[in-house]
């Protein structure tokens, strides 16, 4: 095994600071973690407020039906407080593109016409606690007269969810680059496959949480969110209500998961600040339960592929035809649109693959299902398991290597910058590293002559599945233009300060949901500004102190937020150089900071501390040089513009139980291109973790409705999770290739969910000879298939 290929785990625990060497690209210990192992975390769920009542919402047991009636009077006579979708009908959430094929529909706070899916809150109830206001939905009574629903994007409706969109598509698409149809007309082999993704849902920890008080002295609605994107939620809100967005404060304390399920703004966050203004003075509370989350928080992967590409005789790529249908479910996410996977699909389909001539239809179609919105990957764990599906094929038919007809197509360095056929720019290339790398770590030869042993003893058989994928991360204003939204998520800002003792304070915007940011945030600011990383103190999650922050999405926030972080402690750290060389009566060139000490260039000690300068900056002004202002801090913003691709490869030895169907992982190993790793550890568990939920979803994990749009796996004894008895020991390693941004790093937190799909479907057509076509790869699949 290479050196800098480690197994994940072996780093967990490591305190690997220096003084004098800087914290950036070592195991420092985690800010967060000493308040976390110890139960001081603070969630939204421990915020306890004086006068705090509880809210539970009533739900549609119905997929599709109209509301013809509503009576709350027993509840209100009980002593309820009830809200219906009639007392906020007002006010809907309106996710707007300005692509010309998208329909613009409306999602109501609370249901009051119509309901679109069994889930969807038709009432809230107001209580002491979450027990009463549960008692409290008994007493309502909604009325409803079904109408038919519609499960599956690609069947035909039988009755619009929508009646803007008759035919029930909201977005369509098409992505078209050289002659397809002159192209495969003469390729020597044509791959077609219709392939379906099942659908998943988020399941973090901590479900999803609020808690909204209304003060009426000043106007002022204070909302703490397990979310995702703080500062939009704010806007968002602030918007929808008719308030100054100064008098919208959202706080995202400790968050336990998000996976992009809470990037959303959701129908029942809107309603709870709106009961919220509606009872001044009292904090309303809810907790989103486990049934809940999987009946009503956003679903995900819900796809189908009619996937044709063409091949020349030595297995070079030369088109590629696809039609990609995305169930959207019953409403465009607020403010994601239903083209939020549609769109990641077409514009990334080609992956790592050169690819002159492309023609890729997508369309996102509503159902009466749960709406689908932003998760871990968006759309490219199905599109890759398409994609590696068509080489997989194709390499079959030709005679050739599964391994060797990618080599052969991948992106390299000499290609880049590489323009993909959707016109995206790839900015890495370094997938045969990868490659390479991932094989050895496997010990590619050793486990094929394993393979050919087993087959000449009868012993269970074994199969290699391989991925290759790119992932584009820390999406700047050109690489965010996709779906076309009213704004564009280019850009953070972060304030750092320098206090009157020497510490450092920055206000960042990024938002942590268990990545260690208080942590990587440190890092950069310490060593740009020369300090100890003891201290610096990192405030996140809170709108009333960080400027501006997009939030956590698209493995954006080590590229724009790390970036807005480092050129901000740039811009502090020459102040404290100018402000240092005035009171030392020195030039600026030779000054150096380090741990704190401000050194000439050639001096084995420190001439004065940042604490010192700092004291001036601040309590001294009389001995402030001319031209230079009291203080010491500075804020930034940072937009990369385009963003960063990330290579990876995933390669893994899966063994097959002729008997059960069911599949053993041997041997896992992913191999990215991370650029700069701040922090290693934290790498290594972010790739872990995405690879075990790309696992879960390859496995277990589908989300199934019934003909009536009745979810059937609506709790975990029926939607299943991996546990650490089926995640696998995990081989890690890197290519680290600085990418063109302040920190040279490209982002980690979603690439390993994209491989496991394909790697293990990939794996059972090796061993056996078995196409996947439909996911997940469940035992009963796998044995139904071995019975011919």
């Amino acid at each position: 095994m290479s050196e800098d290929t480690v197994m994940a785990e072996d780093s967990v625990g490591v305190d690997d600071t220096a003084a004098g060497a800087g914290s950036l690209g070592r195991n420092v210990r985690r800010k967060e973690d000493q308040r976390l192992i110890t139960g001081h975390g603070r969630f939204v769920t421990d915020v306890e407020l004086p006068r705090m009542r509880h809210v539970a919402f009533l739900r549609s047991p119905y997929g599709h039906a109209r509301i013809t009636g509503a009576d709350t009077a027993a509840a209100r006579d009980a002593g309820f407080r009830v809200f219906t979708g009639a007392d906020f009908a007002h006010i809907e959430l309106r996710a707007q593109s300005a692509l010309p094929s998208y329909v613009e529909t409306a999602q109501p706070v609370l249901a009051h016409q119509k309901v679109r899916f069994a889930g969807e809150a038709v009432a809230a109830v107001v209580a002491a606690d979450r027990y009463r206001a549960e008692d409290g939905l008994e007493l309502v009574e909604i009325d409803y007269e079904p109408l038919a629903p519609t499960v599956c994007a690609w069947e035909a409706p039988s009755e619009p969810v929508h009646v803007e969109a008759p035919d029930n598509v909201l977005l369509e698409r098409t992505f078209d680059a050289g002659d397809v149809d002159d192209v495969l007309a003469s390729a020597a082999v044509v791959v077609e496959r219709e392939l379906t993704t099942n659908r998943h849902a988020g399941n973090p920890m901590e479900c999803r949480a609020g808690v909204a008080v209304w003060d009426a002295a000043d106007g002022k609605l204070t909302f703490w969110n397990g979310t995702q994107v703080p500062h939009i939620a704010r806007n968002m809100i602030a918007e929808l209500m008719g308030l100054p967005e100064g008098r919208v404060r959202v706080i995202a304390p400790d968050v336990g998961g998000g996976f992009g399920v809470k990037s959303v703004l959701y129908p029942e966050d809107l309603a709870l600040c709106l009961m919220a203004r509606e009872m001044p003075g009292i904090p309303l509370k809810w907790v989103e339960d486990r049934a809940e989350h999987l009946l009503a928080a956003t679903h995900a992967r819900d796809h189908r592929y009619l996937m044709k590409a063409g091949f020349d005789a030595e297995g070079t790529l030369l088109a590629v035809d696809a039609d990609v249908t995305c169930n959207v479910g019953a409403y465009s996410v607020y403010p994601w649109t239903a083209g939020i996977e549609p769109l990641m699909a077409g514009g990334l389909l080609s992956g790592p693959y050169k690819l002159e001539n492309y023609r890729c239809t997508v369309r996102g179609v509503a159902t009466n299902t749960a709406p689908s919105g932003p998760y871990r990957g968006v759309a490219r764990p199905a599109s890759v398991f398409a994609m590696e599906t068509m080489f997989d094929a194709a390499a079959a038919q030709l005679g050739i290597d599964a391994i060797e007809i990618r080599r052969r197509n991948v992106i390299t360095p000499a290609d880049i910058p590489y323009k993909m056929p959707s016109r995206l720019v790839d900015d890495s290339g370094h997938y045969r590293e990868c490659l390479d790398k991932a094989l050895e770590a496997l010990d590619y030869d050793g486990v094929r002559a394993e393979q050919r042993r087993r087959r000449e003893s009868g012993e269970s058989p074994i199969g290699i599945g391989v991925a290759i994928y790119n992932e584009l991360t820390g999406l700047g204003r050109a690489a965010s233009a996709g779906p076309r939204m009213p704004f564009r998520t280019g850009h953070d800002a972060c304030t750092v300060r320098v206090n009157p003792d020497g510490r450092v304070t920055v206000l960042s915007g990024v938002t942590s949901q268990g990545q260690g940011l208080e942590t990587t945030v440190a890092q950069i600011v310490a060593d740009a500004v020369g300090v100890r990383y003891d201290d610096v103190d990192v405030r996140i999650g809170d709108t009333d102190e960080s400027l501006w922050g997009f939030g956590a999405f698209s493995s954006r926030q080590a590229v724009i937020g790390g970036g807005a972080a480092h050129n901000t402690a740039v811009e502090v750290r020459k102040k404290i150089i100018t402000l240092a060389a005035g009171l030392m009566e020195a030039a600026e060139a030779d000054l150096r900071i380090e741990d704190g000490d401000v050194y000439v260039v050639g001096e084995p000690k420190p001439y004065i501390t940042v604490a010192e300068v700092a004291r001036v900056a601040y309590l001294e002004s009389n001995r402030l040089p001319d031209g230079i202002d009291p203080g010491l801090d500075a804020t930034t913003f940072y937009d990369p513009i385009r963003g960063a691709f990330a290579a990876g490869v995933q390669v893994a030895a899966v063994e097959i139980d002729r008997a059960t169907g069911e599949l053993r992982i041997l041997s896992y190993v992913c191999v990215e291109d991370a650029g700069r790793a701040m922090h290693p550890q934290i790498v290594d568990g972010q790739i872990a973790g995405a690879i075990a939920q790309g696992l879960g979803g390859a496995l277990y994990e589908h989300l199934v409705y019934d003909d009536a749009g009745n979810l059937s796996t609506g709790t975990l004894l029926d939607y299943l999770m991996p546990t650490s008895a089926e995640v696998p020991d995990m081989v890690i390693g890197h290519v680290s290739r600085p990418a063109s941004n302040p920190l040279g790093v490209r982002g980690v937190g979603e690439g390993g969910t994209l491989g496991p799909n394909a790697v293990l479907a990939g794996a059972l057509r090796d061993a056996l000879g078995i196409d996947v076509d439909e996911l997940p790869v469940s035992p009963d699949r796998v044995w139904k298939e071995l019975q011919g």
